[in-house]
Parts: structure tokens; sequence; C-alpha cells
């Protein structure tokens, strides 16, 4: 089992039945995972990334890089990119969705990125609804109705 590296409300349960289901994933599906977490992240919190050239960017670094196009320093560069809006962005809900979208190009690098990509978007869940597990449950069974998703294509 993947440990939390962030201090959130979670469903152990839950998240257990994600870290199996990722164990038994390989990279390039994760990485479309995480972008699609990351994108369901931006909507779910209501942030218009738009006209946001590092988030864009960072999503056509991943696509590229499971179609073997980039470098692996080229997805670093732009998670470095996306962690650094984030550490400029003041409000704490914004901040916790870029941490997402950060995470899910990390994803190119190393795949357990993924893992804390979910765990940063429970945290945003955790922060617009606090104390509700209903939320956190939701949002934990929306990434591994997802993952599976791409899992059986």
């Amino acid at each position: 089992m993947t440990l939390t590296k962030i201090r959130i409300r979670d469903n152990t349960e839950l998240r257990n039945e994600l870290d199996e289901l990722y164990r038994i994933t390989n990279q390039v599906v994760l990485a479309q995972w995480a972008s699609s977490l990351a994108i369901h992240m931006l909507e779910f919190a209501g942030i218009d990334y738009s006209n946001n050239d590092v988030i864009l960017n960072s999503f056509n670094i991943s696509r590229e890089w499971q179609n073997g196009l980039v470098s692996v320093h080229d997805v670093r560069q732009s998670g470095f990119r996306v962690h650094q809006i984030a550490r400029q962005t003041e409000d704490i809900v914004v901040r916790t969705v870029y941490r997402v979208v950060g995470q899910s190009v990390a994803v190119c690098h190393m795949p357990e990125h993924s893992m804390v990509a979910s765990d940063y978007a429970v945290k945003v869940v955790n922060l617009m609804y606090p104390d509700d597990d209903g939320a956190v449950a939701a949002e934990r069974r929306w990434q591994i109705n997802r993952l599976r998703q791409l899992v059986s294509h």
C-alpha cells in the first residue's frame, strides 16, 4: 500500500481499493487517469483554466509523453512550473487544485505521483466540504470508476 503523504480526512477503504487498482495499472494509463483527475478537480472547484498556459501546457506535455514525443526532463520542467504557480496562489483551494495538476503531470516521471494527485484531490474536497465524509467517498468513487474505465479500454 502507498502511504498518504499529506494530511487529509479520507475514506481508507476506498483509498485502499484505488491503491490496489493503481498497482496493476501501467504508467501510461495512470498518466491518462491523472490528467482526467486534474481536469475533474479544476471543474469541481470552478477554476477557469482556458487561458492558463502553464496548466494547458502540462496537459499537452503529458499527452506528448504518453506518445513518446517528449523527455522526462520536459515533464519535470512542466511540473515545476505548475507547482510554482501553486506557490504563488493565495487561495488555498486553487493552490491545492494546482497541486493535483502538478502531480498529474509528474506521473509521467514516476507513477507513484498518481496516488499523490488523488490524495490532493481529496484535500480539495476536504477544503470545500469540511467534515463531509460523503463528499470524500463520492470523490474516491469517481477516482476508482474513472481508473476502471481507462483500464478496461
